[in-house]
């Protein structure tokens, strides 16, 4: 665990299924894992990253901690922040089924702050898999950011359009190198062509017999 992240414990996923779990065949398709943290501590969530492991949807609920306004008595209510986000375009694709993810506050549709637990609700509706989790979850406190990881954080860190077109302006033209490659390329098979049909002088044997000839000749 990152040591900037939160200190929490997470358990073990649990499936979620329609029927008896350990006579039921059928993969479940549902699995909720639950995130809480030590006794008395909430937090104020700023981000949660992890990495993906073949799963398509996930939905984020957080518990916060009781307000004043709150009815005595009953549980704090689970809060929905984060619905449904996709993870893998086509569920039935291995695109997304890897990548590293990170959930910003900002995309969240409600307050994060005094969390004093959580439950990521993962779904996979595709047969094709046949397990499905999330992996290095790491809940951040405002503040503190989780290390940027794989290819989906590069395509973010590219520099703007600007900073592009000037670096743009030192490379050659890609047209005239395109074209003098070419060049290059067709000389070189006019040159492979012509060593396949010349001959090498001293493995030529009617140009040693004519140097032969000639040393007798020129010894009379």
């Amino acid at each position: 665990m990152d040591p900037e992240s939160v200190p929490c414990t997470i358990k073990l996923p649990v499936p979620l299924q329609v029927g008896d779990v350990k006579t039921d065949q059928a993969r479940p398709g549902v699995y909720v894992i639950d995130v809480t943290f030590p006794k008395s501590q909430d937090v104020d969530v700023s981000e949660i990253s992890f990495k993906n492991y073949y799963t398509a949807f996930l939905t984020v609920r957080i518990q916060q901690q009781r307000r004043p306004s709150d009815p005595r008595g009953n549980p704090p209510a689970w809060r929905t922040c984060i619905k449904s986000q996709r993870l893998m375009p086509n569920p039935h694709m291995e695109d997304g089924s890897q990548d590293y993810v990170s959930l910003r506050k900002s995309q969240m549709i409600c307050g994060t702050d005094h969390v004093t637990a959580i439950r990521l609700i993962l779904r996979q509706p595709s047969p094709v898999w046949l397990n499905f989790t999330l992996e290095d979850l790491q809940i951040n406190p405002s503040g503190k950011q989780s290390p940027q990881k794989g290819f989906s954080w590069l395509l973010s860190q590219l520099p703007p359009k600007e900073q592009l077109q000037s670096l743009h302006k030192g490379l050659p033209d890609p047209n005239k190198v395109s074209s003098e490659v070419q060049q290059m390329w067709a000389l070189t098979e006019v040159m492979k062509a012509n060593q396949s049909t010349a001959t090498i002088g001293r493995f030529d044997s009617g140009c040693a017999t004519q140097v032969a000839n000639e040393r007798i000749l020129s010894r009379t």
